[in-house]
């Protein structure tokens, strides 16, 4: 624009000079040199409206980003332990930053935008924006919510107010298309044009939405139902090619399959244009079904009669000396398999302190691949974690010693204290904490054995979701800030305990911190003797 303007300018100022040489003898003919300068400041007024209007908008958009970032910062994890802060995050730093970008390379401020091109560095990729997008349908699932309640942020435990506009929506439907989760599209094209129905303004238009619903819709195979948007399509927008293609299509298929096309009455024809999809992909497997039910709260199988079998006490170990005058608040979780709570375990300092450690190491979370024993990321751990040594700090020293000292078990042969971080639906799904007779080889090069025993610290409570749940016995165990829980992995005699399979759930709103030790079998010989029987 500027640049523009001022080719504007040195134009007409030449023939202004043009106009001078030639009239300026004579008012009257001087008149038309009014007449350019009345021109020039027309001109001047729309170059100098433009730039305001795009200094309106900066403007406009600093304001808004300077209050959202107020609010963001005075409780950094609490805001993102709301997933649709989260996943808004990662579209605004992806998304929403680089169109500023262009609108401000307009202007030529240089300053701003090195600066900002240095930022971009540590900004998200596209593949986080798609992962935090990818975390919310998670959430969705595994929670049942519907698309509507996550939109308005509707979330159980939320301290911070977030929404999701029609564009946003839109993008989560379309990240869910490209990655062939048609089930995930229709729901979000669904609430675009719930959204776009009620009024709200966006440059996305119903056109757009219908043409990924009723394409989505025939890939899950609800024929009667993608002719139906498809015509509603062709209705709102006559000119679109693929959607005639479509619908003639869609036909050929009803007629070779001997059904006909009937045409809906218009109150049928509403209410199934508007249908909620409530169907799941077919790969859901029933542990799935049990884990996720769990996770909810639901098919917990702790009777009346379990429970009442269910103590709490203070444990001194045997008269441990450190624990005679301290003793550690113990409390039965589960009775078989025995799963124990340890009440105040870790101080607020000592958490903290750990967290300021782990933090600069936090790494993406790797899990053993059974197959080749090599260490790899996957999608059914998601989560940051990183691993302290003794000698770190005296506090990982100190909680070390200590979880020997309640345990009575060796720590030499323990692995190190691992830190795990879990943001916006971070979860791991159903695993085992020890290896099983198929993967021999995984623990060979410690030199220390099976994983014998679990004991995992909660760094922090979770406002909604983030359990720790067994599918098989059907317990479920909720973070609790400054407690930790403790299992063992193998029965006495060394085999393994399949009942001990468990799960974390996703985080539903809020960051979740825990920090775990695995112990192992070396050194424990005299510390937790044989049994008799392979079940002992």
């Amino acid at each position: 624009m500027r640049h523009w303007a001022l080719f504007l300018l040195l134009a007409i100022g030449c023939n202004i000079w043009q106009i001078e040489a030639e009239f300026f003898t004579s008012i009257g003919q001087m008149t038309d040199l009014i007449y350019v300068e009345k021109d020039l400041v027309k001109s001047l007024k729309e170059y100098i409206k433009a730039e305001e209007s795009k200094l309106t908008e900066i403007k406009s958009w600093a304001e808004k980003m300077d209050q959202l970032t107020h609010i963001s910062t005075s409780d950094p994890e609490g805001y993102l332990g709301h997933p649709v802060n989260a996943y808004k995050l990662m579209k605004r730093l992806n998304t929403d930053w680089l169109k500023l970008e262009n609108l401000v390379l307009q202007q030529t401020s240089d300053a701003f935008i090195a600066n900002l091109s240095i930022q971009r560095e540590n900004f998200p990729t596209d593949e986080d924006e798609s992962g935090a997008a990818k975390a919310l349908m998670r959430l969705q699932d595994t929670y049942r919510l519907d698309s509507e309640s996550i939109s308005k942020g509707k979330l159980p435990g939320a301290q911070h107010a977030a929404f999701l506009t029609v564009e946003d929506c839109f993008e989560l439907g379309k990240i869910a298309y490209n990655d062939g989760d048609y089930y995930h599209t229709v729901l979000w094209m669904q609430q675009t044009l719930r959204q776009l129905e009620e009024g709200e303004p966006s440059v996305v238009t119903q056109a757009e939405a219908l043409d990924y619903l009723s394409y989505s819709v025939y890939q899950m195979g609800d024929m009667h139902r993608a002719i139906e948007l498809t015509k509603r399509l062709i209705a709102v927008d006559p000119t679109h090619l693929r959607a005639k293609s479509n619908l003639h299509y869609f036909k050929k298929l009803l007629l070779e399959e001997g059904q006909s096309d009937q045409r809906m009455d218009e109150e049928f024809y509403q209410s199934q244009s508007k249908k909620e999809v409530d169907m799941r992909p077919d790969n859901y497997i029933s542990e799935r079904d049990s884990y996720e039910a769990l996770c909810r709260g639901e098919g917990i199988k702790m009777t009346t009669r379990r429970q009442s079998r269910l103590f709490c006490r203070y444990h001194n170990n045997n008269n441990h000396p450190r624990l005679i005058i301290a003793p550690i608040k113990e409390e039965d979780e589960w009775d078989s398999p025995h799963i124990v709570r340890y009440h105040e375990m870790l101080s607020d300092a000592e958490i903290e302190k750990i967290k300021e450690i782990a933090k600069p190491m936090l790494a993406r979370a790797t899990v053993r691949d059974p197959k080749t024993g090599v260490l790899t990321v996957a999608n059914y751990r998601v989560s940051k974690s990183a691993w302290l040594a003794d000698d770190e700090d005296p506090v990982v020293n100190r909680v070390n010693k200590r979880i020997a000292d309640i345990t009575g078990l060796e720590m030499e042969t323990a692995e190190l204290l691992q830190v795990a971080n879990y943001g916006v639906g971070g979860q791991y799904e159903p695993h085992f904490d020890f290896s099983r007779k198929e993967e021999p080889d995984a623990f060979r090069e410690l030199g220390t054995g099976n994983r014998l025993a679990t004991l995992l610290n909660y760094m922090s409570d979770v406002p909604a979701g983030g359990a720790t749940v067994f599918p098989d016995f059907g317990a479920a165990i909720y973070p609790k800030k400054g407690t930790s829980v403790f299992w063992y992995n193998l029965f006495k005699s060394g085999e393994g305990d399949y009942r001990t399979r468990h799960a974390a759930c996703p985080v539903l709103v809020g960051s979740k911190w825990v920090s775990n030790k695995w112990i192992h079998e070396r050194g424990q010989e005299f510390k937790r003797p044989c049994g008799l029987t392979e079940v002992d």
